[in-house]
C-alpha cells in the first residue's frame, strides 16, 4: 500500500502523511510534528519487524524462549549500532485506526525533504540524520563505509541504510540537486558535507585534495574543503544538498560575533559542536 504524502513548505519543509486504517509509519525520535487523534503513537527500541513485547504469546509458540532471546539480541544489536553511529536510540511508530489518519514530520535543519520509493531491487544509503520517516515495510540499518574512508573523510564513515519496499522520507539542508555520475564520465567529486543520499551500486570513497606540493597545501589551508573530497562513482541516483552543516554552524557563529572558521576557511577551520 503506497504511502500517501504531501511535502509542504519552502525554507523548512514538512511531510504530511495520510494513513489508511491499519497502516503504520515510523520516524526517528524528535522528528514528529503532529497527528490526528485516531493515530496511535508507540515508542520502541526495535526497528520494523522486531517489535518489543508485541505478540509475545504468538512468538513464544513459534520460537519459544529461543525466539524471544534472538529477538532481544537483535534489538540490542540495533540499539548498539545506532548508539555507535550517534543516532537516536528509539523509533516512534504511528498507526491509524477507525478511518484515515494524518501525521506530520519534519527534519531538523532548514532545507528540503524528499520521498524515496524503494522497490526491493536497490537499497538506498544516506548520511546520518537524513532519515525522517518511513513505512513499516522499510528496514532501517547502519552501514559503515570502512575505516579508511572514515579516517580520511570524517563525515562519510557512518551511513544510514534503507532496504525493503515502500516509502522513506529524508531531509537535508538547503536545496537538493539530483545527479547521476554516469552522466559525468562515471565519477563526481563532492564536498563531504554535501552528500544526502545515493542508490546502491554507487561506489563511495574519499580522496585527498592534491599532493603534498604547494598547490595541494594551498587547497587544504585556504580552499575551504580541508584535506579530502568524497568521490561517487557508477550509474545511479545521487542527491546532494547546497548547504553543509558545518557551513551553517559557521554562519551562525559569525552572526553571534565569533568566527569558528577562522581567516583561512580551510584546514584550520573547526567543526561546530
Amino acid at each position: 500500500m503506497t504511502l500517501q504524502l504531501q511535502i509542504e513548505g519552502n525554507a523548512m519543509q514538512m511531510a504530511v502523511c495520510t494513513l489508511y486504517p491499519g497502516q503504520t509509519v515510523y520516524c526517528e525520535a524528535g522528528k514528529f510534528l503532529f497527528k490526528t487523534s485516531n493515530v496511535s503513537m508507540e515508542t520502541r527500541l526495535g526497528g520494523p519487524g522486531n517489535r518489543q513485547g508485541g505478540g509475545a504469546g504468538g512468538q513464544q509458540g513459534a520460537g519459544g524462549m529461543g525466539g524471544l532471546l534472538r529477538q532481544a539480541m537483535g534489538t540490542a544489536m540495533q540499539v548498539g549500532q545506532r548508539a555507535l553511529a550517534g543516532e537516536s536510540l528509539a523509533f516512534q511508530y504511528f498507526t491509524a485506526s477507525g478511518g484515515e489518519g494524518t501525521v506530520g514530520f519534519a527534519g531538523v535543519l532548514p532545507g528540503e525533504m524528499r520521498a524515496l520509493e524503494l522497490t526491493g531491487s536497490r537499497a538506498w544509503f544516506a548520511e546520518k540524520d537524513a532519515f525522517v520517516a518511513a513505512e513499516s515495510s522499510v528496514q532501517f540499518g547502519i552501514a559503515f563505509a570502512g575505516a579508511r574512508q572514515g579516517m580520511s573523510g570524517g563525515e562519510g564513515f557512518i551511513l544510514e541504510k534503507f532496504t525493503g519496499q515502500g516509502t522513506v522520507i529524508i531531509a537535508g539542508a538547503g536545496n537538493f540537486i539530483d545527479l547521476n555520475p554516469a552522466d559525468f564520465g562515471g565519477r563526481i567529486e563532492v564536498d563531504t558535507g554535501c552528500i544526502v543520499a545515493f542508490e546502491e551500486g554507487i561506489q563511495y570513497g574519499v580522496q585527498r585534495i592534491g599532493g603534498l606540493n604547494r598547490q595541494g597545501i594551498m587547497n587544504a589551508v585556504f580552499g575551504g574543503e580541508g584535506l579530502s573530497l568524497a568521490t561517487l562513482e557508477g550509474n545511479g541516483r545521487v542527491i546532494l544538498q547546497s548547504m553543509t552543516i558545518e557551513g551553517l554552524a559557521n554562519a551562525l557563529k559569525k552572526s553571534q560575533g565569533g568566527d569558528k572558521q577562522g581567516p583561512t576557511g580551510g584546514l584550520f577551520s573547526s567543526h561546530a559542536g
